[in-house]
């Protein structure tokens, strides 16, 4: 009964956290789509922007294709692809700007070898595996007291925790680089520059709270382990 009485207690943990995702998202989606009224002077596509921070980096061996969706902007390094949304790819808006070249940042990363990217491409094997099964597992071991489980989900669910604390210099540093880019080279300026980076400033806080949430579910199997363990 003590596991299972601390299982719902501490869940009170994720409650702030919770919170604080919402905010988190709201903020994205209340920025990009106030950025996305305003269309830039330039005239210039989400598409074209990534194009040009490309080539002002000599790189000239990744593709731009649109996708589906809004707010599923990605860069893939397998395919070397930069996958722009439908609300990014085509518009002239000044979020297109920032979240393309955003993208187009990961994609320097990738091609001078930017070694946080690196790192967080290498464990994303173990973060997979992880977030499935972490969490269940240590319940398990935790229930039937089994100590390898236990630790064999902690060990697992902390590669998930690692990887969003990775996550958060390889995000901070795309977003640098696209602003650099953005800011040097005139696509953007004065309030449409200002604009860009208030929608990825939000943008970097989701990945803060997904930080947040893998240490807090860290923190409460811990707490939960603690307490199994005194009983």
């Amino acid at each position: 009964m003590g596991t299972y009485f601390a299982y719902y207690l501490t869940g009170y943990i994720m409650i702030p956290v919770f919170i604080f995702a919402l905010f988190c998202q709201a903020k994205v989606k209340r920025a990009f789509n106030k950025y996305s009224r305003i269309a830039n002077r330039r005239g210039m596509t989400g598409a074209d922007a990534a194009y040009q921070l490309l080539r002002l980096n000599g790189i000239t061996d990744v593709r731009i294709k649109k996708i589906s969706g809004t707010l599923t902007d990605y860069y893939d390094p397998r395919a070397k692809e930069i996958c722009l949304s439908q609300d990014v790819f085509d518009s002239r808006s000044v979020a297109a700007i920032g979240v393309a070249c955003h993208e187009a940042g990961h994609a320097c990363q990738h091609a001078f070898g930017y070694a946080p990217l690196k790192l967080r491409n290498a464990v994303i094997p173990v973060t997979r595996i992880g977030s499935f099964i972490g969490v269940p597992l240590a319940l398990i071991g935790m229930f039937i007291y089994s100590n390898p489980l236990i630790y064999a989900g902690l060990i697992l669910y902390g590669a998930v925790a690692f990887f969003q604390l990775i996550t958060l210099p390889v995000e901070f540093n795309a977003s640098k680089r696209a602003l650099q880019t953005i800011k040097t080279n005139g696509f953007l300026e004065g309030e449409e520059y200002a604009g860009a980076k208030k929608v990825l400033t939000a943008a970097a806080l989701t990945y803060v709270a997904a930080l947040a949430s893998a240490l807090a579910t860290l923190l409460r199997l811990f707490l939960i382990l603690n307490r199994g363990n005194r009983n």
